[in-house]
């Protein structure tokens, strides 16, 4: 189809084609026979965060959720357990990670959650709340256990995929934030000049996504404090003021803004899960990851910005 009308259906920037060329095309095409395959009838119940409006302190997140279905997803919820493994070995496994702390080496979180992926699915479906989930699954939370759950759950490499996206994509998407849309758009500008103050001389991957991050909300007239907000280097997730989190996925920056901070933490349900997460594309990476693992939907105040991260 590309080779026989170029002119209408190649992928090609200011005359260079763009990869393979048919790229846009085949995935057109994929997410049109996928969604004709979805069935008329939700498969799942999924927590429900989509607006500020119904969220009350007097109703549970569980009794909250709305039906979705599943989308995206490959292994939503395992009909049967490993052949190599028993309910008893699930349980064991289960307390074995319960019982790792600091001291942990990485393969061997990444295969413990591999091997109980079956009921680590089988908890979060059911509505177990985060905090239960929190204090039976610590490793689901953070920068190990997050991405080889995500990678049971998609088939994707969830802080692999974005790095390297933002490799392939970063620097052209930032050129035209910066001097297409800033000379379009009074919101993205300002964001811009805040960002130039705020940011000075550093440099690095996560300074790149920080600002990518927040030219795309400008340019989507979306609110930053729905995603993220400051406070003091020295605070503890004790100190933090959770009263206007959102119950969505969102990050507490822990410094003067995001350039400048030492840690972030990631708060789900108003409850921190993540009191240290080291930089914020691992950040990034655990909010976006959090929306799929634990069957949140995207607010819809944010909804631009999360499904531009997505595609």
């Amino acid at each position: 189809m590309v080779a026989r009308y170029p002119k209408s259906l190649q992928d090609v920037i200011d005359g260079d084609v763009i990869g393979p060329g048919y790229h846009s095309l085949s995935k057109q095409l994929q997410a049109r026979v996928e969604n004709v395959k979805r069935p008329d009838t939700p498969k799942v119940i999924k927590r429900k965060a989509a607006s500020h409006d119904d969220d009350t302190d007097e109703i549970p997140a569980e009794q909250r959720a709305s039906v979705q279905d599943t989308y995206g997803c490959i292994s939503w919820e395992p009909k049967h357990l490993p052949l190599s493994e028993t309910v008893e070995s699930q349980l064991e496994k289960k307390e074995e990670m319960k019982m790792l702390k600091n001291n942990y080496s990485t393969d061997v979180v990444k295969e413990l959650v591999k091997c109980t992926y079956y009921t680590q699915r089988k908890d979060i479906n059911k509505g177990e709340s985060i905090q239960k989930l929190c204090q039976e699954w610590p490793f689901l939370f953070n920068e190990v256990g997050m991405p080889a759950h995500f990678q049971e759950l998609t088939g994707v490499n969830l802080m692999g995929n974005f790095l390297d996206n933002v490799d392939k994509k970063g620097a052209r998407l930032l050129k035209f934030l910066r001097y297409v849309d800033a000379q379009k758009s009074k919101r993205v500008l300002n964001a811009l000049l805040k960002l130039q103050t705020e940011r000075g001389q550093s440099s690095g991957c996560s300074q790149e996504v920080i600002e990518m991050l927040l030219l795309l909300l400008a340019h989507f007239d979306e609110k930053e404090d729905l995603l993220f907000h400051c406070v003091e280097t020295t605070s503890l997730a004790e100190d933090v003021q959770m009263e206007k989190v959102p119950p969505t996925p969102f990050i507490i920056v822990c410094g003067s803004s995001c350039f400048a901070a030492e840690t972030f933490m990631l708060s789900i349900n108003k409850k921190i899960v993540n009191d240290h997460i080291t930089t914020f594309t691992s950040a990034i990476c655990l909010m976006f990851g959090s929306y799929y693992c634990f069957n949140i939907h995207y607010p819809v105040e944010l909804r631009s910005t999360l499904e531009f991260l997505q595609r």
